[in-house]
């Protein structure tokens, strides 16, 4: 069982993030400005500002001038750690600026964002405004510190696409 979810989470890995990257660096792209592509959309993909991040991401990419598909491949690989961050940030924003608490529990917080995003979002300005000042305190070092760790990565991938011999 555990083999096979491993299998399973490796072949997901390799369809839906490592071939779209490898095809990058095929048709061109260069390693750094997919590592810049790649940490963008990292930080977009976890700011607090949930249902955001699609268009967010899109719209900050095309901006600066990235690789739109790459920004949006490691957008949506973070999701799980937007959730996982969005109370962190809710919780330092409130910290920073003595917003107070919640007026909802964790629970009744992402059922109502799921049902009711705008109404929700209205409700909870204070808090969101808080946590994207974090955020983008905390994206400002993360967007670098993740295109230096991904360059070299890429780097290697390119050379080994160029060391490949075709079938």
């Amino acid at each position: 069982m555990a083999a096979s979810l491993t299998a399973s989470i490796s072949l997901l890995f390799q369809r839906h993030i490592i071939s779209p990257v490898m095809h990058l660096l095929r048709v061109g792209a260069s390693p750094r400005r997919l590592a810049w592509s790649l940490a963008v959309g990292v930080a977009v993909g976890i700011n607090p500002l949930l249902g955001s991040t699609t268009l967010l991401c899109l719209a900050v990419a095309f901006v600066l001038r990235l690789n739109l598909v790459a920004s949006q491949i490691s957008n949506h690989l973070v999701y799980p750690l937007q959730l996982a961050l969005f109370f962190v940030f809710i919780d330092i924003g409130d910290r920073i600026f003595h917003t107070g608490k919640l007026p909802l529990d964790r629970e009744a917080l992402l059922s109502a964002m799921r049902h009711h995003p705008l109404a929700t979002t209205r409700m909870l300005w204070s808090w969101e405004w808080h946590a994207l000042i974090v955020w983008t305190l905390f994206s400002a070092a993360l967007i670098p510190l993740v295109a230096l760790i991904l360059r070299p990565a890429l780097e290697r991938l390119l050379l080994k696409l160029h060391t490949e011999t075709p079938a």
